[in-house]
């Protein structure tokens, strides 16, 4: 009862500064000298409230907080940039991506021993010798300028180094609190109950009581990572890390490779001659249970990328309710509906957290459990 009570806060505030960060965009200030209003990067239509939504679920080489005008009706920016690490033609650069000025349309060139680097929707481009503007050619491609290797901290990786430190920070706690006592006491206490649903539950009944435990470590570091990845992707700060398909896609190639480098013989002989079968059928299945083997972490990726991608889209759409509907129920009535509406779903998203890394480690356990699987011989 404690834990859903704080969550419910959590989630109350989450809510509550997404709607004030997206309704922030349309702020109107004062000029003193001139007595009007003026509205700086409004977005009104519903393809610039999409494009922002969709560009807010990306990746970024920066943290933008907030935006706000100054007293000269100047745009301001406020947050904190992430080490920039790029393999140009001339070896790599190191730097700091608070100097591209949170400019992300490739008008900001930042010269470093001699290379010229600009960034252009999020990703970083080396101007040709001699250029000093990015072109683009007919598809709005850069046309004078090519992609570097990326190696920068990104958001994402920002937060995937978050959880580890978190996981390794909470998990050698509870073994610490284990020495001394079999009862953990505080955060401990919410871990325990969650360790063994994964053993008991999941990598048990999946896997066999034989041989979960050289599994078991796997499973654990998936469930807590892609949990506390979404619960981290429900805060105000623009992470998104499960719903970058990257993430998704190493994820599931771990499952993977360790679902089939563990198979034993009789797995591999049920994909490509199945006993009991005529050999023809077996020739024709044989190709069909090959693909089932790829078809499988594929959809652990997709589910996983599409359902937290598609979380994060609802609450922000729920949100810009606000600005499409200011004009007929005014600032406020708008706010108080986006804000309602963004807070159900944002508690719905609490669940969806937990339960697509329940599902993740489930059918990881499962073709795992699959592929070791003892087979009886008549």
């Amino acid at each position: 009862m404690r834990l859903t009570s704080k969550l419910q806060i959590v989630s109350i505030l989450c809510s509550l500064l997404f709607s004030a960060g997206i309704l922030s965009v349309h702020a109107m200030d004062a000029d003193p000298k001139e007595g009007h209003h003026e509205e700086a990067n409004a977005i009104d239509e519903d393809d610039e409230i999409a494009e922002y939504i969709l560009h807010h679920i990306k990746d970024a080489h920066d943290f933008h907080l907030f935006s706000y005008n100054d007293s000269h009706g100047e745009r301001k920016h406020v947050g904190f940039g992430l080490p920039i690490i790029v393999k140009t033609s001339d070896g790599f650069r190191f730097f700091s991506s608070s100097e591209f000025h949170h400019d992300d349309s490739g008008h900001v060139i930042v010269e470093k021993d001699g290379v010229s680097l600009v960034k252009y929707h999020e990703k970083i481009y080396e101007l040709d010798k001699g250029e000093t503007a990015i072109d683009f050619d007919e598809d709005h491609h850069p046309d004078n300028a090519h992609a570097v290797l990326d190696f920068s901290i990104t958001k994402s990786v920002f937060g995937m180094l978050l959880v580890f430190t978190l996981l390794i920070f909470w998990f050698r706690r509870l073994a610490a609190q284990y020495k001394k006592s079999s009862i953990p006491t505080g955060f401990s206490r919410i871990l325990e109950p969650l360790v063994i649903y994964v053993r008991d539950e999941i990598a048990k009944p999946n896997i066999g009581e034989k041989q979960y435990k050289k599994f078991i470590g796997f499973l654990m570091t998936v469930f807590f990572f892609i949990w506390v990845s979404n619960l981290l992707g429900l805060m105000p700060f623009g992470f998104n890390i499960t719903g970058q398909i990257a993430v998704t896609f190493s994820l599931a190639l771990f499952t993977y490779i360790i679902t089939h480098f563990s198979a034993n013989k009789d797995y591999w002989k049920h994909i490509f001659w199945m006993p009991g079968v005529p050999i023809p059928m077996k020739i024709i299945l044989a190709p069909i249970e090959f693909l089932g083997t790829l078809t499988k972490p594929f959809a652990l990726m997709v589910r996983l990328f599409a359902n937290i991608s598609a979380g994060h889209i609802v609450v922000m759409s729920i949100i810009a309710i606000g600005i499409t509907l200011r004009s007929t129920m005014g600032v406020f009535g708008a706010s108080a509906l986006s804000f309602a509406l963004s807070l159900f779903i944002t508690i719905i998203e609490l669940l969806v957290a937990f339960l697509q890394a329940y599902i993740f480690t489930m059918l990881s356990a499962l073709f795992i459990g699959m592929a070791v699987e003892e087979h009886e011989h008549h």
